[in-house]
């Protein structure tokens, strides 16, 4: 049982909650931190709307098994987060991305996004109509698959004649898509945030240095058989293709959701820095969790 469900047993005063989940690879599982913390705090979640990995952890959240899957991943060893990554060579990715879900299907099953007592929105983008795709029904996985697929990463996903791919590219933390409501709690998490990871992250990862080196050996080398466009002129100069690209969506992302803040105002922004761990860390569940948590409570102390 939810700790929302459980202050409406008890006759207590709840306070209403909107939540807007951004993008940012391992670092959604900062959101899980945030959500726990809000429900601790006696607010009710009326909505959440989520993108990419925020997508991911609303969605199971809203399907009722968040603490199921935030065991599952507490669990998770470098090895096991390498073996869930179903490598592909292809120049549009090179993670497929459908091992994962299917890991986690076996113990959540698989929902349908219009039975959820908690309205819930998965955003993707198409390729094809350049556009955004929103989930509010069908598949949970399907949508999740579909709005998870950063580009250069992960390979995009058909559903019918759309080519989809992560919805960050065009909304990556989307405010304007909640149905909010007089005397709603707006909270938006902002994972990508471009400021300094705190010190505790920091000498985290240095500690971690070398027992991560064989991981990222693995990575990088799937990396490096992708392939090479630049030519070799002034090559110690350049940045390659991966890093390049993904440098750009950063300061894409960067600057819409600035955008999409100052339009839409929420009550709460609570911020995770990008460097806060990688893209596929996610056997750093039990820190990023924290950070979330530390991260909220650092925004809702300085709230008016």
């Amino acid at each position: 049982m939810r700790l929302a469900e459980l202050y409406l047993m008890i006759g207590k005063t709840m306070k209403n909650v909107r939540l807007v989940l951004g993008s940012g690879g391992a670092r959604g599982m900062a959101h899980i931190g945030v959500i726990e913390e809000l429900e601790k705090k006696g607010y009710a979640i009326q909505e959440i709307v989520g993108c990419s990995m925020g997508a991911v952890v609303g969605g199971i959240y809203c399907a009722g098994y968040l603490q199921e899957y935030k065991h599952w991943l507490i669990k998770l060893s470098r090895m096991d987060v390498f073996r869930l990554l179903d490598f592909t060579i292809s120049a549009q990715g090179f993670v497929k991305g459908e091992r994962v879900f299917k890991a986690i299907e076996e113990f959540i099953g698989d929902h349908q996004i219009e039975h959820f007592k908690t309205p819930f929105t998965a955003v993707a983008a198409d390729l094809n109509e350049q556009k955004e795709v929103l989930y509010k029904s069908g598949s949970l996985f399907r949508a999740l698959r579909a709005s998870i697929a950063i580009p250069t990463v992960f390979t995009p996903v058909r559903d019918g004649k759309l080519k989809l791919v992560d919805g960050g590219v065009l909304n990556p933390l989307p405010l304007n898509l909640l149905n909010r409501q007089p005397d709603d709690f707006v909270v938006a998490v902002n994972i990508n945030a471009n400021i300094p990871a705190t010190p505790s992250q920091i000498v985290e990862a240095e500690i971690e240095n070398k027992e991560r080196a064989a991981y990222l050996r693995m990575i990088d080398s799937i990396r490096a058989s992708l392939p090479k466009f630049e030519n070799n002129t002034d090559a110690a100069d350049k940045l390659g293709l991966f890093d390049l690209l993904n440098k750009s969506y950063d300061m894409t992302q960067d600057r819409l959701t600035e955008l999409m803040i100052e339009m839409h105002k929420p009550d709460l922004v609570v911020n995770v820095s990008r460097n806060a761990c990688g893209v596929f860390e996610f056997y750093r569940a039990n820190e990023i969790i924290e950070a979330g948590r530390k991260a909220f409570h650092e925004a809702y102390n300085q709230k008016p």
